[in-house]
């Protein structure tokens, strides 16, 4: 299948990236840090998440932050749900977009969310219900999709179970995430073939960390597949929580990068966001990934 001309990434960075970091980063730089990024071309960003603040301080601003973001007429400002409370809120604060996270791993989901995978699959419903009455998009994750921290190997087809859930309670798109950056080209591959059974390739994204610095090897795999969405992190932004001092998400200017010497356009200005990059882990204090 031949390489898609281009390619749609979506920035998480400042949820994914920032809610693993030790520190609260203050609004007003989460806040330039969204503008810069949409300065450079993204329009689909992951902006925090209304989950409990005793769980991830660091989304607790979520709220002030979205009232605080210019306008983003050609894309969306997206945030992350656990349950029908967060979406009212998220539903409060205007979001163009809300997202569940299930797991492909039973013990991770146990674990993260201490429910089993249906559990909170089950949770998930009211949610999708009230986004589709409010006219909201929604976006699933499916987490551990290249293996797991307590089970090792996840199937593809316990990937594809969660996926089709995910999509049948109405989720307009689903992410595959390699939570702890564990997989290979091939796996990446036999992953999204197993996921393209029940889910159209449109409507597939790509997740990946790279703990191990397979990313963009991975990537490639699946684009080859005809998966043309990408989830990716300004700087590298993100960590590992179960592999300290590893790299977090893939960082965005790396995709860029391999994306354009691919010859696959993204829109996306590559000046502008190497300068978002430093912006952050400046404010930081580190040099980025």
């Amino acid at each position: 299948m031949p390489l898609p001309s281009r390619v749609r990434i979506v920035e998480v960075g400042p949820r994914d990236g920032l809610q693993n970091e030790p520190v609260t980063v203050p609004t007003a730089v989460k806040v330039e840090l969204i503008e810069r990024l949409l300065a450079a071309g993204l329009t689909h960003i992951e902006v925090g998440s209304f989950v409990s603040a005793r769980w991830v301080p660091q989304m607790a601003d979520t709220a002030a932050v979205m009232a605080r973001l210019p306008p983003n007429p050609t894309g969306r400002y997206a945030v992350l749900v656990p349950n029908l409370k967060g979406f009212e809120a998220a539903r409060a604060a205007r979001a163009g977009e809300v997202a569940v996270f299930a797991s492909a791993s039973e013990a991770f989901s146990r674990a993260n969310i201490n429910c089993s995978i249906a559990e909170s699959l089950a949770r998930f419903a009211p949610v999708a219900e009230a986004a589709r009455e409010a006219g909201i998009p929604l976006r699933g994750y499916v987490s551990c999709v290249l293996g797991c921290p307590y089970e090792g190997m996840v199937a593809p087809e316990a990937v594809a179970n969660v996926a089709r859930h995910l999509m049948a309670m109405g989720c307009y798109e689903v992410s595959l995430g390699d939570t702890i950056g564990a997989g290979t080209p091939d796996q990446a591959r036999a992953c999204v073939a197993a996921v393209a059974l029940v889910v159209p390739r449109e409507q597939i994204a790509l997740h990946f960390h790279d703990t191990r610095g397979l990313a963009l090897a991975n990537l490639r795999a699946c684009l080859e597949l005809g998966v043309s969405v990408i989830d990716a992190a300004v700087a590298g932004l993100g960590g590992c929580p179960y592999a300290k001092g590893a790299p977090g998400n893939v960082a965005t200017e790396a995709v860029v990068a391999e994306l354009e010497g691919l010859g696959i356009a993204t829109g996306i200005d590559p000046g502008r966001l190497a300068e978002a990059g430093r912006f952050i882990t400046g404010a930081l204090g580190r040099a980025p990934a």
